[in-house]
């Protein structure tokens, strides 16, 4: 090889060599610059020899080249921190939410519990002096704080729904924006790939995916990395978001059974379709719709249905008594009955409703009823367990609810939601406007004739809810015949008597039920008559008094104040458990991105004793061009 050839190999060797540590530095420095940029990846020059040019003595090597500069980036390990992102995101939104409502309801001065007991605490004392104008006063001042407390807490549930909704807008304008930055960059990506013959934009590609990272905290996706194409990402059951720079957008819709609540819906072009809240999961839009099936609507449902059973009981009871004024008792309370709502896209006209026929059965689950042209024409579903009922034909009874036809006729496939207890909490009002209204009194009275010969003794009797139907408009006369042994009525024939005589036992006829004690001789004589004062009677109240320690809901297991307790209860350890679990999912979250950063980030130690490595390099190549120029000199010399 001649030595003009050597001179220049050895310039262009020290040449490449000074290249490479300059942009060795570059990168370096670019490193030490974003150590803390969040969603960056360190970059690592790749550098190959320049390979050799053969010659007499062999192959003499030419320098070097870089490669590429690469970042480095694990798509497993990121896709693993975007999983847990999403994971984490969703049980801290449930956690935020959650938390209002086991506030609301454990609070010990503001919750339920006291105003229950309040209440039935008055009846007591009503049915302790029933005619004290002060204890029937009290007694409507706490029924309507308790009717207040109810409807404080539906409102502060109701104003909870409409913040996930604003929750649930807000989330998806940021879904949006997030995918029309994506598509914005694999535009921008695969322009600049092209533009430098396929090399890799890597900072570019940095906030792709810092962009992805924000996404996933919003909701789940699925990442699809198309070559020539960019990010391909889907959401809910495959729903794609983003093609390469093409983005499809999610809206709001209200819901077509429920206009109350915000649906996400997809937009196609002209198609707009709602997707399923199943199909939803994992970040704060996961979170919002999780939290609020699985936890706000039943707490709403459950208040409502505690309500109802008070009202109703205490309703019940009322009508069965006597006002101060001996008028028969009235509703104490108002409430509202179960919401039926039709499917907007019904085409049908049939008109469906429901009615309580017995709050012992009722659930704090909502209904689905599903109009089909089949032979089971009507399914109902119970929203709570997905327990399905199918009957030919309506009216049928399920869980205490009555579900009925009421006009129209339904096309197949015609729907309707029926929320049987959800606006109970805030429809309870106290229906009386005056004190004397109270019926305390029981509407019989008992007696035994002064002329018995022997001992028995009448109790004072009660009347059950058939009494209605046939109340009483006089008095009955009762006589007991020894030769039968059967208490009958003078003149006999009313229906339900003759009964056999046992002392203690239960006599019953007309929905009217008491006890004869004691031993009775031929021709002993009782009454049992209509009462026709309510003054300083209080034995209705008493009945009243008793209904807060009775087992009255979840078919007769439950009180009032213990299905209010268990309420509690159930949100107390669902907002422990997606606390437990959002700690949990943080953890994991931590441990993945250490594994990333080890992994991707930029060690500032490292990246300095790369900085001195590149930094000899440069010199040392600098050194290469220096001897080459003196070597050169020499030549010059000896040629003269």
């Amino acid at each position: 090889m001649k030595d003009e050839n050597i001179m220049g190999n050895i310039f262009s060797v020290g040449t490449s060599g000074l290249a490479a540590a300059q942009i060795g530095i570059t990168t370096t420095g670019h490193n030490i610059a974003n150590a803390a940029t969040p969603g960056y990846n360190r970059q690592v020059v790749v550098q190959t020899s320049g390979g050799g040019q053969a010659g007499g003595n062999g192959f003499l090597g030419s320098g070097t080249d870089v490669a590429a500069i690469n970042r480095v980036y694990d798509t497993y390990t990121a896709g693993r921190v975007n999983a847990s992102q999403t994971s984490k995101t969703g049980f801290d939104t449930y956690v935020d939410q959650v938390s209002q409502i086991n506030n609301l309801l454990a609070d010990a001065k503001t919750g339920l519990a006291p105003a229950i007991q309040d209440f039935f605490n008055n009846v007591q004392g009503l049915s302790a002096n029933p005619g004290g104008a002060a204890q029937r006063q009290t007694l409507l001042s706490s029924g309507q704080s308790l009717a207040a407390r109810f409807q404080s807490i539906d409102g502060q549930l109701s104003d909870i729904s409409e913040g996930v909704n604003k929750q649930i807008t807000s989330t998806v304008g940021t879904i949006n924006s997030y995918a029309q930055q994506i598509a914005t960059l694999n535009d921008a990506i695969q322009k600049a790939t092209a533009n430098a013959n396929g090399a890799q934009p890597n900072d570019l590609l940095d906030q792709r995916d810092a962009i992805v990272t924000a996404l996933s905290k919003e909701v789940k996706v699925t990442v699809n990395d198309q070559p020539g194409i960019g990010y391909d990402v889907t959401i809910g059951n495959g729903q794609p978001i983003v093609i390469g720079n093409t983005t499809f957008t999610l809206q709001t819709a209200a819901s077509p059974t429920d206009t109350s609540k915000l649906e996400v819906a997809y937009k196609n072009g002209a198609t707009v379709s709602l997707l399923p809240e199943s199909a939803i999961t994992g970040g704060t839009l996961g979170g919002l719709f999780d939290f609020r099936t699985n936890s706000l609507d039943p707490a709403r449902n459950e208040l409502g249905r505690v309500a109802l059973g008070i009202a109703t009981t205490v309703n019940d009871q009322s009508r069965l008594g006597l006002d101060q004024t001996g008028a028969a008792g009235q509703n104490f309370f108002t409430v509202t009955g179960p919401v039926v709502t039709p499917n907007t896209g019904n085409t049908g006209s049939g008109v469906i409703g429901a009615t309580i026929s017995s709050v012992s059965a009722l659930t704090a689950s909502d209904y689905s009823v599903a109009y089909s042209t089949g032979p089971a024409n009507y399914k109902i579903t119970r929203l709570s367990d997905n327990f399905v009922s199918n009957s030919a034909t309506l009216p049928v009874t399920q869980d205490g609810i009555t579900f009925a036809a009421l006009s129209g006729t339904p096309a197949g496939g015609d729907n309707y939601l029926v929320r049987p207890t959800v606006s109970a909490g805030a429809g309870i009002n106290v229906a009386l406007s005056d004190k004397t209204q109270i019926a305390a009194a029981a509407p019989i009275v008992t007696g035994s004739a002064a002329t018995n010969g022997g001992v028995g003794k009448i109790s004072a009797g009660s009347v059950n809810a058939s009494y209605l139907a046939t109340p009483l408009t006089g008095t009955v006369t009762l006589a007991y015949n020894s030769t039968t042994g059967k208490i009958d009525s003078v003149p006999t024939g009313t229906t339900g008597l003759p009964q056999t005589y046992t002392s203690g036992s239960n006599i019953t006829f007309g929905g009217i039920s008491f006890t004869i004690t004691g031993n009775l001789v031929n021709g002993d004589q009782f009454t049992v008559g209509k009462n026709t004062s309510g003054v300083g009677d209080g034995r209705n109240a008493i009945a009243l008094a008793s209904l807060q320690t009775a087992n009255t809901l979840d078919n007769g297991t439950s009180t009032f104040a213990g299905a209010f307790a268990q309420l509690v209860t159930n949100v107390g350890n669902k907002t422990r458990e997606v606390t437990a679990n959002a700690a949990a999912e943080g953890s994991l979250l931590s441990s993945v991105t250490a594994i990333q950063q080890s992994q991707s980030g930029v060690n500032l130690d490292e990246e300095a004793a790369n900085l001195l490595r590149y930094q000899q390099a440069y010199q040392a190549s600098g050194k290469v061009l220096q001897i080459a120029g003196t070597l050169f000199d020499v030549l010059l010399t000896l040629g003269r």
